[in-house]
């Protein structure tokens, strides 16, 4: 049924398709049936209130009536209409095991289906159509549809297509279904293909249809079959659909044409909830951080309703902003809209505060969430690894596994990530063990990487580099660079530059690397080789940009470079420098000339006294309460100098101070960082 088409069709071929669509539509009559082209479920009877069950809790049959076929049919459609699809399924295992499926009806294969969608069950869907088949049931269209449909959400699209193929009658329903799953499951341009086969009789142009399309044209990302498709739509006169702009949005969001975006958002007639989380959600996509929440802040002033989903994504643009105050504007915003207990936005709420150095607050959004799925546990566990808190990791690590929850690789990498930071050897070699062969977890490069510091960390560095050739797979530049980055901190100048030059073939234009390097020889005492290292940059063209630090007083964000003397405040901030210096000097600080590392540049080297973090710290202490932590963001990794400075300053001034730079978070109290100087 299908076109020649190859599957590898190059996406410039799919040019043709907008005026096929056109072909097709000149052609398409009225709509003749009230079938919703992209849900099945439009063509099922009206359900009761679910409220009304769960208060009067559906009185099961008595024990005669159990027994009976009818009987465990009547039950397996009353609890499918409560939602109690898990004791459906145990009622239809009855059904297998003592009756031959002569008085099964459509009404009980129609729940059946229902069960099996809303379990997401593989296993389920393979037992009712055995079911269906064996008993010799003969489905008509509405219930082959069903099955259908079944079989799709369900993720079985090769059995979906087979059945597809086969069925001698199909309508729109039956199409829209298999080309929605198509487009759903990626293969989009197999969703083009069929959609292009259909028979014309069944191509009504109503507006689902077209935003399947659209979908199916977001995901090939090619903006000129969106256009084409958005043509269409305007000359049927439906561009004005919910279902069809909000799509829209999507479609040109994804294929990078954010003012296409947004023309479509503002020629919408009615400004939905969905159509504004569209739209800001693009701008977030894009980058486009303080446009999209200045978007938020127009949607909340219109009185468009704020859901659970419009919160997360303005907690995750605070996130990427660093703002704790309109992350807690937002978190409030949370509350009062009653979503308080909402999963999806509370796991934003303690990745949000997790990244920001607020994990107090994380847990506590945390033990409030009702209920908790592994990216909840992940996204706390990450944060107490982030901040040095390996041993409050493990313990929540061992308390997901208590609760049940089935560890991911991505739990994997939290908590390998929290065992490398906190220095826990043998915890992490035993969950590092215990990955594929409790949980059959296939350990990835990333996980090799938690690994390979671990070691590099107890300055195990033939150990680090046996397990780098050990693993089944090419070893990646990050395995590399936690290698480099071991030979740095315990100056083994050999394996580091093997390691520079493995890293340098796979990356020939990542310029940290060139400086953990060039710091290596630096400390090693090798001027000419990091001479060298110096030279090979400036051949290939790359300067790094000046290091900038921010921090965020009275809810204002302030960035300080290297020697910064645009601030109003300048001649105050730098009077405090020089008084620090000399406080903490009578603890014992000398000012480190050896090294620039990690990241910092000969120019900055001069003027070391006076870098970023020093200042913004500074800044922090002028216009803040003595009590108040301070906290600062650094754009590149911070140096050695810098380090050494943060403890004793954190001593004498009796402050925590918590930097987030590009390798960790630093917590500095009296005089010590979470980071156990290893970074």
């Amino acid at each position: 049924m299908e076109t020649a088409l190859s599957p590898h069709t190059p996406l410039l071929k799919f040019s043709f398709l907008g005026s096929c669509f056109a072909s097709k539509l000149r052609i398409w009559r009225d709509p003749f049936s009230r079938i919703c082209c992209s849900s099945m479920e439009q063509r099922l009877k009206p359900k009761p209130k679910k409220i009304e069950y769960v208060e009067r809790q559906v009185s099961l049959l008595d024990d005669s009536t159990k027994t009976s076929s009818s009987g465990l049919c009547s039950q397996i459609e009353k609890l499918v209409l409560c939602n109690r699809y898990r004791e459906a399924m145990e009622f239809f295992e009855i059904l297998e095991l003592e009756h031959d499926g002569l008085d099964v009806g459509c009404s009980t294969y129609d729940a059946l289906v229902s069960a099996c969608v809303g379990l997401r069950s593989i296993r389920g869907v393979k037992r009712v159509f055995n079911y269906m088949i064996n008993s010799g049931f003969e489905p008509d269209l509405y219930v082959m549809n069903r099955v259908l449909f079944m079989h799709v959400k369900c993720g079985l699209m090769l059995d979906a297509r087979r059945m597809f193929d086969e069925m001698p009658d199909k309508d729109v329903a039956s199409w829209m279904t298999m080309v929605g799953g198509l487009v759903d499951s990626g293969n989009f341009s197999g969703a083009f293909r069929l959609f292009l086969c259909m028979p014309e009789e069944f191509n009504d142009g109503r507006p689902r249809t077209f935003a399947t399309m659209i979908r199916a044209s977001a995901g090939l990302g090619h903006v000129q079959v969106g256009k084409q498709i958005h043509s269409c739509a305007l000359k049927r006169g439906i561009d004005d659909d919910n279902f069809v702009s909000c799509a829209l949005i999507d479609m040109y969001s994804k294929c990078g044409s954010i003012e296409d975006a947004h023309c479509v958002f503002d020629q919408m007639a009615e400004k939905t909830t969905v159509g504004w989380n569209s739209i800001i959600a693009s701008y977030a996509l894009h980058g486009y951080s303080e446009e999209a929440l200045s978007l938020y802040y127009k949607m909340r002033d219109s009185g468009a309703t704020v859901d659970h989903f419009t919160i997360s994504i303005v907690i995750r643009i605070c996130a990427r902003l660093a703002s704790l105050e309109h992350a807690k504007q937002a978190h409030a915003a949370l509350v009062r809209h009653g979503f308080g207990t909402d999963m999806v936005a509370n796991t934003a709420l303690v990745d949000f505060y997790s990244k920001w150095g607020r994990m107090e607050d994380a847990r506590h959004v945390f033990n409030r969430m009702r209920r908790r799925n592994v990216i909840s546990w992940n996204a706390l566990i990450a944060g107490y690894g982030n901040h040095g808190q390996g041993e409050v990791a493990v313990e929540m690590f061992e308390q997901m596994l208590r609760e049940r929850v089935i560890p991911n690789h991505v739990t994997f990498l939290a908590i390998l990530s929290a065992c490398s930071y906190s220095g826990l050897s043998e915890r992490g070699w035993q969950i590092f063990y215990s990955m594929r062969e409790d949980y059959k977890v296939k350990p990835r490069a990333m996980h090799y990487e938690c690994m390979i510091e671990l070691l590099g960390r107890e300055g195990l560095l033939d150990e680090a580099y046996a397990l780098i050739t050990s693993a089944n797979f090419k070893p990646t530049p990050n395995m590399w660079a936690a290698l480099l980055t071991a030979c740095r901190i315990h100056e083994n100048l050999e394996l580091g530059k093997f390691a520079a030059e493995k890293i340098y073939s796979l990356e020939p234009e990542k310029m940290c690397n060139y400086i953990v390097l060039l710091n290596l020889y630096n400390s090693s005492g090798k001027l000419k080789e990091a001479a060298g290292v110096l030279q090979t940059l400036k051949s290939k063209g790359l300067r790094m940009l000046p290091a900038c630090t921010w921090i965020e007083v009275k809810k204002q964000q302030y960035a300080f470079l290297c020697g910064d003397k645009s601030h109003s405040q300048t001649k105050e901030i730098y009077q405090k420098v020089d008084n620090l210096m000399v406080e903490i000097s009578r603890h014992g600080y000398v000012e480190d000339n050896r090294t620039l590392l990690p990241d910092v540049d000969e120019e900055e080297q001069c003027i070391l006294k006076y870098h970023g973090e020093k200042l913004a710290i500074a800044f922090g202490l002028i216009n803040t309460s003595h009590w108040t932590p301070l906290q600062i963001t650094q754009a590149h990794r911070v140096c050695g100098d810098c380090h050494s400075a943060i403890k004793l300053i954190a001593i004498v001034t009796g402050r925590e101070i918590v930097v987030r730079d590009a390798s960790r978070f630093h917590h500095f109290r009296n005089g010590t960082c979470s980071c156990g100087d290893y970074w």
